[in-house]
């Protein structure tokens, strides 16, 4: 069973004229299936208009970062979501990184028999204007089911993960830190480079460039107190695009 309760949005600025949401942006819960394992693999699948797109988990400057909220349901231990590899959008000289036409967000979750899926997920889209909306859901997820051709493939979409890690050096900024990046040979040398820091650090979008046919990287990283701060090197993630399959590393070595 599946169904999608109610979506609405609050605008960024009011434009000049009334926007009709429910020709912009709609989303449905794909139900899936249970694995023989016991887990349970479902989607949040989100549609767009012509013109509109949404936003990857690492959105850019110029993107707003989702947000899936499940506090509110039922019989659920434990979820981890598989954002499918995004496109790089250059709007006004900003980038951003996300989706265009549809996105289907693969959730794997862990509970009981029977588990209630209930929750909001919190977009950014965009077209000559930016609204962030809230998406409402609800599905009951029983065991059985059937395998979702758009769940596997977006499973199957997912970056490929490189061994091998990016070398990072790390210097102190008044407000935070400058982490600059060193690509191992391993990683594709022309590609768009996100990064990611742990939870509750902003980081800048990246400064890249050649240096001795070597692809370099350099963000600015701001903690929530405007101050240098310890940086988790376990926790930094270097996704790399544009170049067929995206490949991303986990962590990265002092040097």
């Amino acid at each position: 069973m599946k169904k999608l309760l109610c979506l609405c949005a609050t605008l960024v600025a009011a434009p000049a004229f009334a926007l009709d949401l429910d020709t912009i942006v709609s989303a449905e819960i794909l139900p899936g299936w249970r694995q023989p394992d016991g887990t349970h693999v479902a989607a949040l699948r989100i549609d767009l208009a012509p013109g509109w797109k949404t936003y990857w988990r690492a959105p850019g400057d110029a993107g707003i970062p989702p947000q899936i909220d499940l506090s509110a349901s039922e019989g659920i231990r434990s979820m981890q979501s598989y954002w499918p590899t995004p496109e790089v959008f250059e709007t006004s000289g900003l980038r951003s990184v996300g989706y265009h036409d549809s996105v289907v967000v693969p959730i794997e979750l862990t509970g009981d028999e029977t588990m209630l899926l209930k929750g909001e997920a919190f977009i950014g889209v965009c077209d000559d204007i930016c609204i962030p909306a809230v998406l409402s859901f609800e599905a009951e997820l029983t065991s059985g089911g059937t395998r979702d051709g758009a769940i596997i493939a977006s499973l199957m979409d997912q970056p490929i993960t490189l061994n091998d890690q990016p070398v990072c050096k790390i210097a102190p900024l008044s407000d935070g830190l400058q982490v600059t990046f060193t690509m191992p040979p391993s990683a594709p040398q022309n590609a768009d480079v996100v990064i990611e820091a742990q939870d509750g650090i902003w980081v800048s979008d990246p400064v890249t460039w050649q240096e001795d046919g070597t692809l370099m990287a350099r963000s600015d990283m701001l903690g929530p107190d405007a101050g240098p701060f310890a940086l988790d090197r376990s926790q930094v993630r270097v996704t790399l695009l544009g170049v067929g399959q995206a490949a991303e590393m986990l962590g990265c070595v002092g040097g």
